[in-house]
């Protein structure tokens, strides 16, 4: 961990992250819970959901494209840019149709579409190869505190001063995010392979798309990842049901609720930093999917028993160190295998069918709550976590495991031949 804070470049993007990520928790923890107490429908919250899901489908092609072809650096500052730009229109207040909150959303969810394949192909690029996995581990540590920060103040200047406080809160935010990235970065450890300018936008994707069906590293936790996918979407739209009706609590309850996962979340991002830097990253997924599920069952169980609020705090906190596991373990597994010239691209593609299966997730939550309840709903979420942790510790009696092996072998490799990271 001392290595990677002492690359300056790294330190500006992980401060940048976590500003960005701040904002992005503001909104995301404040739209739904404002439509859903604005309307009281779970189906409006799970259609703003999906619109903020579908641009990671529709533009993944771009995207990736945009990250490989581009400055990774310069194309952040200009989704912070942006997404602040987009974000304006939510300052007129608790009154603005519920049709602009659809049409912020969407327009936010297409920027965020290109700055997480551009960060995330952007991180081994400054630290090589060989320190990914303790970089999304770092990542992970801004992530879980930003997550902390940036979702209680969406809940709590939400309930205080409605959704312009949210905003101007989101716009401040931005702006640093920004001011961090302007500046140029030092040379890169792990120099890119530039694609030729004369190759089409969809050519260069599809060069992406086929690097990351024929690597049987990558192929082999498509199927855990599209049910993780499924269940965090189901969990968007049933997290704010589970609070607001479940437990009655109130907007600020909800946004502390997800922030304090921030809290497990530190935890298992330093771990991941530290003693787990060299683990493959397939081993956290499949392990951090399964605790998710456990814990989710565990968290939606006790309903029955208390919705006494300090108990579900103590709870959320604990349920998001596998959380961190399992998105740590997803970028640490995919920024392995992936060429380098084509990182942008694998991840963006990866990212689009992250964001479909949650989309389906969600439409799915919305349409049935009103039908079976939220018990059963949350049942059902909490076990599609397990279903995907158990679908990679059983694959194929070791063929997987052996894949894993080989992924580590690589990254030694890399890590053997690739130049130190830049410290200047």
């Amino acid at each position: 961990m001392r290595q990677l804070l002492g690359v300056p470049a790294f330190v500006r993007l992980w401060l940048a992250a976590f500003f960005g990520e701040s904002a992005e928790w503001m909104l995301q923890v404040a739209l739904p819970v404002f439509l859903f107490a604005t309307t009281g429908s779970a189906a409006t919250t799970a259609l703003s959901v999906v619109l903020g899901l579908l641009p990671a489908v529709l533009l993944s092609p771009v995207a990736g494209v945009v990250a490989d072809r581009w400055d990774r650096r310069a194309v952040l500052a200009v989704v912070c840019v942006g997404q602040a730009a987009v974000a304006l229109p939510l300052l007129a207040g608790d009154g603005i149709p519920v049709a602009l909150v659809y049409l912020v959303t969407a327009a936010q969810a297409g920027l965020a579409s290109v700055f997480e394949p551009a960060r995330n192909a952007l991180v081994p690029e400054l630290v090589g190869v060989a320190e990914v996995t303790g970089a999304n581990g770092l990542m992970s540590v801004n992530g879980s505190v930003a997550r902390l920060a940036g979702g209680w103040a969406g809940g709590a200047l939400l309930g205080w001063g409605g959704l312009d406080r949210v905003v101007l809160g989101y716009l401040g935010a931005l702006a640093v995010a920004a001011l961090l990235l302007a500046r140029p970065f030092p040379g890169p450890a792990a120099p890119r392979v530039r694609q030729p300018r004369r190759e089409t936008v969809v050519g260069a994707w599809l060069a992406g798309l086929r690097e990351l069906t024929r690597d049987p590293r990558l192929r082999a936790t498509g199927i855990a990842t599209v049910l993780v996918s499924v269940a965090q979407g189901m969990f968007l739209v049933l997290f704010v049901v589970f609070v607001l009706d479940v437990l009655g609590g109130s907007e600020a309850d909800a946004g502390l609720l997800r922030g304090v996962q921030a809290i497990g979340g530190l935890a298992a991002g330093f771990g991941v930093a530290t003693l787990a830097r060299r683990v493959a990253g397939a081993s956290l997924l499949a392990w951090g999917s399964l605790a998710t599920g456990l814990v989710s069952a565990l968290i939606w169980n006790t309903a029955a028993l208390t919705t006494a609020l300090g108990i579900y705090v103590g709870l959320f906190a604990v349920a998001g160190g596998p959380a961190v596991l399992t998105g740590a373990g997803l970028l640490a597994h995919v920024q392995s295998a992936a060429a380098p010239e084509r990182a942008g691209r694998v991840l963006s593609t990866v990212f689009a069918v992250v964001a479909a299966a949650q989309a389906a997730g969600s439409l799915l939550a919305g349409a049935l709550v009103a039908v079976t309840g939220p018990a059963v709903l949350l049942d059902v979420q909490a076990g599609v976590y397990v279903v995907a942790g158990l679908v990679l510790l059983g694959w194929r009696k070791g063929r997987f495991w052996r894949s894993a092996g080989r992924e580590m072998a690589t990254v030694e490799e890399c890590r053997l031949s690739s130049p130190p990271a830049t410290s200047t």
